[in-house]
């Protein structure tokens, strides 16, 4: 199955009333025919399932999306203490327009919408 490429911008927060378009991620995973992430499929192709972190005024993060426990996160060091874990990524359809929400680094659960499917 073809690996999607997908970016998330910041959604509108009460620190970014108009949300961010500077700030946001970029991942590749593979998308069934609804949108929604295939776990067969990121086992047969989990080392390409990337991330990218970008945000304004910061480095950009690297990673990879990981899916354990029963949970999709992104990782961009081995254990777990810098995941990303990502609210119901699984029951999300990736098309524009959607949103979803991720837990970041510093323990903030913050809104992103999906504005491109590749």
């Amino acid at each position: 199955m073809p690996l999607k490429h997908i970016r998330l911008e910041l959604a509108r927060t009460k620190d970014h009333p108009n949300g961010d378009p500077r700030c946001g991620y970029e991942f590749a995973a593979p998308l069934d025919a609804t949108g929604h992430l295939d776990a067969e499929g990121w086992k047969a192709d989990k080392a390409l399932c990337s991330v990218r972190r970008f945000w304004h005024g910061a480095d950009d993060e690297k990673g990879l999306l990981l899916h354990s426990r029963g949970r999709w996160v992104f990782s961009y060091a081995k254990g777990d203490v810098d995941d990303e874990p990502i609210f119901k990524f699984d029951r999300h359809a990736f098309v524009p327009g959607e949103y979803v929400t991720i837990t970041e680094h510093d323990g903030q659960a913050r809104p992103f919408k999906v504005v491109s499917v590749r």
